[in-house]
């Protein structure tokens, strides 16, 4: 799968499942492990599992498996790599507390943040 339509799969998923105030941010050539992190926050605990259930379900149907999944219905975060496209799916409280935004600021900037049509 290529990776924009994998990216463009990603995010329709997380919009269809009320993923809330979604980043996606293209972090090539600033890491060599993904090309993009998608950043995303749940309404709770149980919102960002099933996120992140969602979405690896999407992934399967269309041939793809992702490379592994970390956190579970009573983290405040949960990861799925998707290889060049990376899931975070945050509660608030854990989305502000990390940041992970500013993680990828180079030079005071943040990576482009990208809309895929």
């Amino acid at each position: 799968m290529q990776t924009e339509a994998l990216l463009k799969l990603v995010e329709s998923v997380l919009e269809e499942r009320k993923a809330q105030n979604m980043t996606v941010l293209d972090v090539r050539g600033k890491t060599s492990f993904t090309d993009y992190m998608i950043v995303v926050t749940g309404t709770s605990n149980r919102h960002i599992k099933a996120l992140g259930d969602y979405v690896e379900m999407a992934v399967k149907e269309q041939g793809f498996h992702p490379l592994g999944m970390e956190g579970d219905i009573t983290s405040d975060w949960v990861l799925l790599d998707l290889g060049d496209v990376i899931v975070h799916s945050m509660t608030e409280q854990a989305r502000e507390y990390y940041q992970i935004e500013k993680l990828w600021t180079v030079g005071g900037e943040l990576p482009q943040q990208v809309q895929v049509a």
